[in-house]
């Protein structure tokens, strides 16, 4: 065996060898120069790295899958496959430099809207010529309170527009502007949003289409357009705009018909032409040119409570049916974001006005034809509050000689009153014999409680569309008149403190219904009180409190409405209240009435009609029963 010695040579040479390595490290050192440079590029590389992290954390969300927008630029297989395996061909929306949270804004002189690249719908729409209440701009969409989602299969999954990105293009045509949202699957493959702006109008043109994606779409699945809003609050009084906002739409051709403004309400409809998110005196309406084949609609109350503050007023939704033809989707809609005003709505001539409370039948028809047209034109060229004022008188006018009917009608009963006590007091008890009797002497003097009734039956038409035309009347939002400053809320002449709120008539005190509720009070003083008696009929309820109930149901009720229609009231009553008074004292002169119901008694007795005689002939059976049950007795 070898025995094993130490070998000088060997160490000399690793060591020489080493030597000459470390030699080399030192000669291969870089300068101070070049270490500088490269510390340089090592920090541009890191920034540029912290960016591309924080933009694709912001701008790249598709269905709950976060992918670096710079892993997938730098054709990061993973990442895209990862994204392909989620979307589809839809992921190659994610690959475009649209894939942000990125708006645009297109608008003209009366509306702005805002359409984000992310679901490519109207995620702000203002109007530029109003503001609320408390002088804000008026925001109809805003912060999220609105969305419209396209829901819709391919390739074996269900996808929402509001999660996916949209390419933006805007261009003009004409005038207007036109601005197209596109989610491409390719460059010659997408669904197109189009939105084109009109100068001037709140009407904006929309259309929801498909390009190239018929081997994509799954068109045997279903397809919706789920359109959702809360609606802002703009009025000074919450409980009375919360009272006017409500969902309404047309169907099944010019059908009408509107969800409840209380609680919670859902209703499915069939041929669905337009339909409207209204929020009092402003509107968020989708309209389409064919018509939806079904609208699943829904509505929210979400004012709690009428005496806090509150920010929205109702929780609106539409989810609708869309049917592909053909393979792919083409449907030709507008979107109208502005003023609840019958003048605008009525230009489109496409049964707008509907979705207005102007009252049914004719009290709508008085309205349209009679009323708003009349009020716009005095509104023209006059104050607001003045304008009221002239149509009142205007009305009043038209209506007096029914009023002179009216006074007559009473005029001779009270004339007749004390050959009707004498009656009553001939014949005791017999309250049968009593009418019977009164009936002959009222129909041989002319005279008769219908008469007058019947002309103030007539007044009520144009009472009620009144009641229903202010609170409507756009004209009258924030015009101010005396003391009051807006016509289309109540006024104020006193606030309660502390918060303070009394049950049904509120946390304030507004003069013009107490105005009116007095004028009211003087009016029926004078047309009842004074002919309570004479009108009187046995059996019948004693009317005389509506004396006392109707002016404490103006003031208490008409506390928290437009100032507007308790001016209307108060002034009316004022003009009836004058003129009766000409009537009585210039025109109807009661012993002239007398003479002449005299001479009536003296004529030859006409001759009965079929009602009169029917009702002569039911009252004798009811005698002669009564007679024969009491010789039972």
């Amino acid at each position: 065996m070898e025995e094993k010695k130490f070998d000088l040579n060997s160490i000399i040479g690793f060591v020489l060898i080493g030597a000459i390595f470390i030699w080399m490290l030192y000669l291969q050192q870089p300068t101070e120069e070049e270490i500088a440079v490269e510390a340089a590029k090592i920090e541009a590389e890191q920034k540029a790295a912290e960016e591309a992290s924080r933009q694709s954390q912001s701008d790249i969300t598709l269905n709950d899958a976060t992918t670096a927008m710079t892993a997938v630029t730098a054709k990061d297989s993973m990442g895209l496959l990862k994204l392909q395996s989620r979307l589809g061909s839809f992921a190659y929306s994610s690959t475009l430099a649209s894939a942000s949270n990125a708006t645009t804004v297109i608008e003209n002189d009366v509306l702005s809207l805002t359409i984000s690249n992310k679901g490519g719908y109207v995620t702000e729409a203002r109007l530029k010529q109003h503001t609320t209440y408390d002088s804000i701009p008026v925001y109809l969409v805003k912060n999220g309170n609105s969305t419209l989602n396209f829901q819709f299969s391919a390739e074996n999954r269900l996808l929402n527009t509001q999660d996916l990105y949209f390419e933006p293009s805007l261009s003009l045509n004409g005038n207007n502007q036109v601005l197209t949202m596109r989610l491409k699957t390719a460059d010659n493959a997408y669904l197109e949003y189009r939105y084109e702006l009109i100068p001037g109008e709140y009407m904006t043109n929309f259309s929801i289409k498909s390009q190239g994606l018929e081997d994509v779409l799954n068109t045997s699945q279903p397809m919706y357009l789920d359109w959702k809003l809360k609606g802002y609050r703009h009025a000074k009084s919450i409980s009375y705009e919360n009272r006017y906002s409500r969902l309404t739409y047309e169907y099944e051709g010019d059908k009408h018909s509107k969800l409840s403004p209380t609680g919670d309400d859902q209703e499915l409809e069939v041929a669905v032409n337009w339909l409207n998110f209204r929020q009092h005196f402003f509107s968020s309406m989708l309209l389409t040119d064919t018509s939806f084949k079904e609208v699943d609609f829904s509505s929210r109350d979400l004012v709690e409570d009428e005496t806090t503050d509150t920010i929205y007023t109702k929780q609106y939704g539409a989810k609708i049916l869309i049917e592909p033809k053909g393979g792919a989707i083409a449907q030709n809609m507008n979107l109208y974001y502005g003023p609840t005003d019958y003048k605008i709505f009525k230009k489109y001539d496409r049964d707008l006005d509907e979705a207005m409370p102007l009252g049914w039948g004719i009290f709508g028809m008085i309205n349209k034809f009679l009323i708003i047209p009349l009020f716009g034109f005095l509104s023209g060229f006059l104050p607001a509050g003045i304008a009221i004022i002239m149509l009142t008188i205007l009305l009043k006018l038209a209506l007096s000689p029914v009023q002179y009917k009216q006074y007559l009608a009473q005029a001779k009963m009270k004339v007749l009153k004390p050959e009707i006590d004498a009656i009553k007091e001939r014949l005791g008890d017999n309250k049968m014999k009593i009418q019977q009797e009164t009936m002959k002497l009222q129909n041989i003097a002319g005279a008769s409680p219908l008469k007058g009734c019947l002309p103030a039956i007539l007044q009520i038409p144009v009472f009620y569309a009144l009641f229903t035309f202010f609170p409507t009347a756009f004209d009258l939002r924030q015009k101010s008149f005396l003391w009051a400053d807006d016509l289309s809320s109540y006024d104020t002449i006193y606030q309660f403190p502390g918060g303070f709120s009394i049950p049904f008539y509120g946390d304030h005190v507004s003069l013009f219904p107490i105005l009116a509720s007095l004028a009211i009070f003087w009016y029926m003083t004078m047309t009842m009180g004074q002919n309570m008696q004479a009108q009187q009929q046995p059996g019948m309820p004693n009317m005389k409190i509506l004396m006392y109930l109707s002016p404490l149901f103006m003031l208490v009720f008409f506390n928290n409405y437009a100032s507007g229609l308790s001016l209307y009231y108060f002034i009316s009553n004022l003009i009836t209240i004058g003129i009766m008074l000409v009537i009585k004292n210039m025109i109807i002169d009661e012993d002239k009435i007398k003479a002449q119901i005299q001479v009536n008694k003296a004529k030859p007795k006409k001759k009965q009609n079929k009602f009169q005689k029917k009702m002569a002939t039911m009252m004798e059976q009811a005698e002669e029963q009564k007679k024969i049950q009491k010789k039972k007795k």
